[in-house]
């Protein structure tokens, strides 16, 4: 069985989707995600009309795994999704889907599919007007995360507790076109917990903490400690997955000072280094059996 991996390189991950290949029993074949291209055209035959990335016709791949995407302009991440949604329209096994992509990535979208299915989330903003953005810091009891709606890893964001500073902070992101994101800070009292949908299920969950910061993402020097999410937990992330309409996802929940829990963030590209090593949990093997165990015959 073919496996082809988009990435946006040739890092950690898919040197460790590589080495789990020979133990899951198939071929994982890496592909940059600027090598895709495609054409179409009547009279244009099978080998014109195929979507490829680079010597290979994605078409013939037994299914695709969708790891981080590389910056593009506005027009190439498009074509890029253009093409992966084609893909899945062919039936090739798509891991994640590219709709659970676009969701993901997009923090106001992902965030309203989850209060939709009843989730609890943190009280949330978004306007593109600095003004608005300084009605809602104050709505949202003067202490906000500010975040840029399409990022990851924790880049990015800011906390604001001061008018005069957050009203400066909106509009420079106006200047600039941002969206303004802003979500009222959750005292979790620096820990988190990342926990790792797989198919439907909880395959391994941790606890992350930073000292001196609440900023606990791995990526920024957050430590992570394996635990067993209790069922509440478990269920939150697996209804999170679900309304983003993810099969993999890393989801970010938060208890505040008063154990109340919040789902902060999904994501549809999860990162698994730091969960494999705190919960020896192959987590490479895990994704591609996953991915192959539905993959067209």
């Amino acid at each position: 069985m073919r496996i082809v991996t988009l990435s946006g390189g040739s890092g950690w991950h898919v040197q460790d989707l590589l080495r789990a290949a020979a133990r899951v029993g198939v071929e994982v074949l890496p592909r940059h995600w600027r090598e895709l291209g495609g054409a179409v055209g009547a009279g244009a035959g099978k080998a014109n009309s195929a979507i490829r990335a680079g010597d290979l016709d994605l078409g013939e791949a037994d299914a695709v795994l969708l790891r981080t995407m590389p910056p593009g302009s506005l027009e190439q991440i498009v074509f890029r999704m253009d093409l992966v949604h084609r893909l899945a329209a062919k039936g090739v096994r798509v891991v994640n889907p590219p709709r659970a992509i676009e969701i993901a990535v997009d923090k106001y979208l992902s965030l309203a599919l989850m209060v939709e299915a009843g989730l609890p989330v943190p009280e949330t903003e978004v306007w593109q007007r600095w003004e608005d953005a300084a009605g809602a810091f104050e709505r949202l009891g003067g202490d906000v995360v500010v975040k840029p709606i399409f990022g990851s890893e924790g880049f990015g964001i800011t906390r604001a507790t001061d008018a005069d500073t957050a009203a400066r902070i909106f509009a420079a992101l106006e200047r600039i076109g941002s969206v303004i994101y802003l979500q009222r800070f959750i005292d979790h009292g620096g820990v988190d917990y990342r926990l790792l949908v797989l198919g439907g299920r909880v395959l391994g969950a941790m606890r992350r903490t930073r000292e001196g910061d609440w900023r606990t993402n791995i990526a920024r020097g957050g430590k992570g400690e394996a635990i067993a999410p209790d069922a509440a937990m478990e269920r939150f992330a697996v209804a999170a997955a679900r309304a983003c309409a993810a099969e993999a996802a890393g989801v970010d929940i938060a208890i505040d000072r008063a154990g109340e829990a919040f789902v902060l963030e999904v994501n549809a590209v999860p990162g698994w280094r730091e969960l494999t090593r705190v919960t020896g949990i192959d987590v490479a093997a895990e994704v591609l059996r996953h991915v192959a165990s539905k993959a067209k015959a």
